[in-house]
């Protein structure tokens, strides 16, 4: 029996740039970058001139896609302090095993300072920030007390109310950070004195109160 041929099918083949123009045409794959979060466990950061202030943490990828990918390791944290004109690194480290890290500052400059830890991202990762609050750092002060009520040298009225201390050369309104057996508080100069030798600080009564602070002796000073 006679079965006729089927004709043969013809391929027509595109040209390269044809094939190019349609793979052009797909719109490009992306992958949205990762969020991570800074999470701190331990801080010191009210230090004596000198000494050593740190901030211990772990830098992690808040939503993964693939869990079975290691934590975030191998990627450069950084300690930052408030400058009029930006922000200063002062520390750096390396995240280690389940994204730790631990940051060192050799305090060397004394006064207080606003802090930050930052991340700066990586490939497929975004960047995060943590603001620390501040870094005081301290010289020691010899100081004492004074209450009752009169005039202010800088202006105003001394109550028992008032947070304040004396002293005889710095600028009136200057912040001063002070610190005694654990507490702290950041006070403006209010007057001046004390004039006895020795002693940098008059600290009102209501600084005194709350510092717990009695008598004659040495505080913790950021001025």
């Amino acid at each position: 029996m006679y079965v006729p041929a089927t004709p043969a099918l013809t391929v027509t083949a595109l040209p390269p740039n044809a094939i190019a123009a349609e793979e052009a045409a797909q719109p490009p794959v992306t992958v949205a970058p990762q969020p991570t979060r800074l999470h701190i466990r331990s801080a010191l950061l009210n230090v004596l001139d000198g000494r050593t202030a740190s901030v211990a943490g772990s830098l992690r990828v808040t939503a993964r896609r693939d869990t079975s990918q290691p934590e975030v390791a191998a990627h450069t944290v950084v300690l930052q302090a408030r400058e009029r004109h930006g922000w200063r690194t002062i520390a750096a480290a390396r995240t280690g095993a389940h994204g730790r890290f631990r940051l060192r500052h050799r305090a060397d400059r004394i006064g207080s300072e606003r802090l930050r830890v930052r991340f700066a991202g990586a490939p497929g990762e975004d960047g995060s920030e943590r603001a620390m609050g501040r870094l005081n750092v301290y010289r020691l002060a010899e100081a004492s007390w004074y209450g009752g009520e009169g005039s202010l040298a800088c202006g105003g009225w001394l109550t028992s109310a008032t947070m304040g201390v004396a002293n005889k050369t710095l600028p009136c309104g200057t912040l001063v950070t002070l610190r005694y057996d654990g507490r702290t508080v950041r006070v403006p100069v209010v007057d001046r004195g004390p004039y006895v030798a020795g002693r940098e600080y008059d600290l009102t009564e209501a600084t005194k109160r709350a510092l717990g602070f009695e008598g004659v002796g040495e505080v913790w000073a950021t001025s």
